[in-house]
């Protein structure tokens, strides 16, 4: 990679990417501004939406703060600094998933792609990338 601010290509993103998951589990919640201002964790991720904030935290974080969820995930990381400006990284990737029936909650973060799999797909999940990145060497 040449570019400080990561690689954009398709084949190189690919062919090097390095799934990573998290052994921790993570929910997504929703809360209003004022019961985010109570917090006493500090969540991987916040989004702020006209209906409330989203954020996503480790699950036992949030059972600290008696936070409603309806669903677990895995956060299965792709370890290859991707710019922000790749283009059809993702889709590849999601595309091979949703194939399998996987749903993914995708963020992209300065260094890296996170993906959110629902908890009991996280080890399909990582065999579906690594075939995927197989197919591409």
């Amino acid at each position: 990679m040449n570019d400080p601010n990561g690689e954009t290509d398709l084949t190189t993103l690919l062919k090097n990417m390095q799934p990573l998951c998290d052994r921790r589990m993570f929910v997504f919640c929703s809360i209003n501004e004022a019961r985010y201002k109570q917090l006493q964790i500090i969540p991987i991720g916040i989004f702020r939406e006209t209906e409330g904030i989203t954020i996503i935290a480790n699950k036992d974080d949030a059972d600290s703060e008696y936070l409603s969820y309806s669903d677990i995930w895995a956060l299965i990381t792709l370890t290859i600094h991707s710019s922000l400006n790749a283009v059809g990284f993702l889709a590849a990737i999601t595309q091979k998933l949703a194939a399998a029936g996987i749903s993914v909650n995708a963020i992209s973060a300065y260094y890296h792609d996170h993906l959110f799999i629902p908890w009991n797909d996280r080890e399909r999940a990582l065999d579906l990338l690594m075939d995927l990145r197989a197919k591409m060497s």
